[in-house]
C-alpha cells in the first residue's frame, strides 16, 4: 500500500472514531412474567463506541486495537448465570461496563427481544450519551 501520510486534506481528517458490536444475540434469563422466569430468551445487543483519537489505532498492529473479543466476552460474563426482570437493567449494565473503559467519549447501547410478538421485529430499549 502506498504511503498516503500528508496527502489527505485536513478537512477530511476523521472527526470521530467508532467501533461497533452489532446484533449480538445471546440467551438471557430475562422477564418478569411467570412464564419467562427461568427460561432464557434471545436478547439482541447492539453497542456503538466512539473513541478518542489516542484509543483508535493508527497502525496495523494488533496490540493497538480495541479488542472486540474483550467487549463480547465482557457482555457474556455480565449476563451469564444472572437473572434480569427488565431490559432497562441489562442495557444499563452493558452501558456502564463499556463506559468505564478508557478512551470512550460517546456510547450507544440497545437491547432488543426479537421473539416477543409475531407482528413486531423486536421490542427493546436504548441508552446513549449526550449528543447521540
Amino acid at each position: 500500500m502506498t504511503d498516503l501520510i500528508g496527502l489527505v486534506p485536513r478537512d477530511l481528517a476523521p472527526a470521530t472514531r467508532k467501533i461497533v458490536l452489532e446484533d449480538f444475540d445471546l440467551p438471557v434469563d430475562i422477564g418478569f412474567h411467570a412464564f419467562e422466569i427461568g427460561t432464557p430468551q434471545r436478547l439482541r445487543i447492539n453497542v456503538e463506541v466512539w473513541l478518542d483519537a489516542a484509543s483508535f489505532p493508527t497502525t496495523d498492529a494488533v496490540a493497538a486495537a480495541w479488542d472486540y473479543d474483550t467487549l463480547r466476552t465482557g457482555i457474556m460474563a455480565l449476563v451469564a448465570g444472572r437473572r434480569f426482570n427488565l431490559q432497562e437493567t441489562v442495557c444499563r449494565a452493558v452501558y456502564d461496563l463499556v463506559a468505564a473503559r478508557a478512551g470512550v467519549v460517546a456510547l450507544r447501547v440497545s437491547t432488543r427481544k426479537p421473539d416477543i410478538y409475531p407482528d413486531c421485529a423486536a421490542v427493546g430499549v436504548a441508552l446513549a450519551s449526550a449528543g447521540l
